[in-house]
């Protein structure tokens, strides 16, 4: 089998390597753009190929593309949608800033194997067609036996060959040929328009798909512990220092709400990114499209996806700017500060085992140290934090994108915009599963150590002072304190109520209600 084939764009031949399904046009963007290795991922290839089979239906719908043609690019784009030729979307995310190489890497692909799938058709069809002679021959033989020879003989059974695949074939030549990348697979489509709908429609289906359920799981088990903890009273603090009295349940609560409110948030950024550009073709105008072609693409897209996509109410903002992806980077931006939040949390109630707060008790996944004996670190906590740095870190780089490449009628830099927001979607997914799995789930709490620090806290003078005065029950704090004593052995000295009065004054579950 030869290694390289010649296929021509354009700008004239190029040599592509055989087994590619790509053709010319992506190979040059191959040679041009060897810069990081970050390929398209799953996601994004998959939006490209649901593309392509709803602009083929849409096209033949509308009469613009023969139907037989039209199916075969759908059978191509299928295999696409299905994650069949990923390896086939070769191009580096740092190339042409429109994404124009990988809409032209989708329609080769495709075209390619469009032309495979008629060969194969065919193939098949000769196939039976011998079968069925086969089973007609009127030789004296029996169905399935070979031809008689020209010696009057029985004929030798053939061989059995391993199955080929079939031929990769070039645009040059007849029959299958026909199907163009450009002319067939791009009908009514530009780079400019693709790009920025499959990059919704990417964003859309992870966030739905992906994160939504990874963050639903989260809350669920935040919850869950906010149920378990409900009953163990803990020292609030505030910068740092001792506050008053919080139930262990509350915080935990408080992290749950946290995860709801990031739900609610991404759900409104989906309603945002349903809106699509397809249709808008070059600049936003439509040319060399049917009016009626983005509806006819989005009802396909919708039945593919079970989503509400439709198109652009103004296509010049939905092709000239980016603001909706820039505010979905932002809303995964809040997601990584609510997560650092929690995260963060838990590894410093946790800490200790002896010498720190040690109000939390995490699971040991793995040894902490390879010099100290012994310890176990919060390494799903870490893990949880420095995600979120990356997805900060990768909103930045959507946001400086977005503004300095938004310029006049084209944005030129929706690949790395891409990039970054579903390497952020992606991130956070799978740090949520793990840290419901490997954190979270397995958390226990140091009643015996919460209490202690409680009855500890100078903090508890708080609830004396609407009875006693703020100076009063201040005086009591500073005595314990250069005393060594409690706040409530302190107040007893001082006899500043009654002991069944204090008692119920410095019960530390009342202070964690409203009113006490």
């Amino acid at each position: 089998m030869p290694e390289i084939r010649m296929e021509r764009d354009s700008m004239g031949e190029m040599e592509v390597p055989y087994h590619a399904l790509w053709g010319a046009s992506t190979q040059r963007a191959v040679l041009n753009f060897p810069i990081s290795g970050y390929r398209f991922g799953r996601r994004f290839i998959r939006a490209l190929g649901l593309l392509k089979y709803a602009a083929a239906e849409a096209n033949k719908r509308l009469g613009k593309l023969d139907p037989h043609l039209g199916a075969l690019i759908q059978r191509a784009a299928r295999e696409v949608i299905d994650g069949r030729h990923d390896d086939h979307f070769v191009l580096d995310v740092f190339q042409t800033g429109s994404g124009t190489s990988t809409n032209m890497n989708a329609n080769e692909v495709i075209a390619t194997r469009a032309r495979q799938i008629e060969t194969e058709t065919g193939n098949e069809a000769t196939r039976q067609r011998g079968n069925e002679a086969t089973r007609q021959r009127s030789d004296g033989g029996t169905a399935g036996d070979p031809p008689p020879s020209e010696g009057g003989g029985r004929g030798r059974v053939a061989e059995s060959a391993t199955p080929q695949p079939p031929p990769v074939l070039p645009l040059e030549g007849g029959g299958v040929a026909r199907i163009h990348p450009n002319d067939h697979v791009n009908m009514g489509q530009s780079s400019n328009d693709v790009i920025p709908s499959a990059m919704h429609i990417a964003v859309v289906e992870a966030l739905h798909g992906d994160l939504m359920p990874a963050l639903h799981k989260l809350h669920k088990a935040l919850k869950a512990k906010a149920e378990q903890f409900d009953d163990i009273v803990k020292i609030g603090r505030t910068h740092l220092m001792d506050a008053t009295p919080i139930r262990l349940g509350q915080e935990f609560s408080g992290y749950a709400s946290q995860i709801a409110h990031a739900d609610r948030r991404i759900m409104t950024k989906i309603i945002a990114l349903r809106e699509l550009p397809i249709g808008g073709t070059a600049v936003g105008t439509g040319i060399n499209t049917h009016p009626q072609f983005a509806k006819l693409v989005c009802e396909v897209l919708n039945h593919e996806t079970r989503e509400q996509f439709h198109e652009a109410a103004n296509h010049f903002e939905a092709q000239h700017a980016k603001d909706a992806l820039v505010e979905a980077s932002g809303v995964l931006r809040t997601v990584a500060v609510s997560l650092t939040k929690i995260a963060n949390d838990i590894r410093l109630l946790g800490s200790g085992p002896r010498c720190g707060l040690g109000e939390l008790l995490l699971p040991a996944t793995q040894p902490g140290s390879s010099i100290m004996p012994g310890k176990v670190n919060p390494v799903i906590c870490e893990s949880v934090i420095q995600v979120c740095a990356q997805v900060i870190g990768n909103d930045q780089a959507v946001t400086y994108a977005a503004a300095l490449l938004g310029n006049l009628d084209l944005h030129t830099g929706m690949p790395v915009m891409t990039h970054n927001l579903l390497e952020s979607i992606r991130l956070l997914t799978n740090v949520c599963h793990v840290f419901v799995d490997k954190c979270i789930s397995g958390l226990e709490a140091n009643r015996q150590r919460c209490e202690t620090l409680v009855e500890q806290s100078l903090a508890m003078c708080t609830s004396l002072a609407p009875l006693i005065g703020y100076d009063a029950a201040a005086a009591i704090a500073k005595e314990a304190s250069a005393t060594g004593k409690t706040v409530r052995q302190v107040a007893l000295e001082r006899k500043v109520l009654d002991e069944a009065k204090l008692r119920e004054v410095l019960d530390p579950l009342r202070m964690t209600k409203p009113g006490a």
